[in-house]
């Protein structure tokens, strides 16, 4: 069973930067995906960034390009989303989860999830 761990999240103002850490234990790192999605309250949650690892390709949410970077660390089975210049619509709890097959990001096709992690902007 994989299992993700996230942390990282906090309360940021405006502008600000946070970074989020995914630590995945029995994964596979060399043909899968990974991805971070969001959800706010009466939301539907949303992919957020997500990483293939077999092609090393990125999608990246309209709404967060440019402001995100998702990272993978092969050697420390860690997936990192740096987030800079916050906006207060990022408000979100944020998980991790882990794609077996396919290469989307849509979070119906991902199989593994974490707990999530709180990030809140606000002044």
């Amino acid at each position: 069973e994989v299992q993700l761990t996230e942390s990282g999240g906090g309360s940021v103002q405006p502008g600000g930067s946070l970074r989020l850490s995914c630590e995945a234990s029995k994964y596979t790192f060399t043909r899968n995906g990974l991805g971070w999605f969001r959800q706010a309250p009466g939301l539907e949650r949303e992919g957020v960034a997500c990483v293939f690892t077999g092609t090393g390709a990125i999608h990246y949410a309209d709404s967060v390009k440019g402001r995100f970077t998702i990272s993978l660390d092969n050697s420390k089975n860690t997936v990192y989303l740096q987030m800079n210049s916050l906006k207060p619509e990022d408000t979100a709890m944020y998980y991790c989860a882990a794609l077996v097959y396919g290469n989307n990001c849509l979070r119906d096709s991902y199989n593994y999830w974490g707990q999530g992690t709180q990030v809140t902007v606000s002044s």
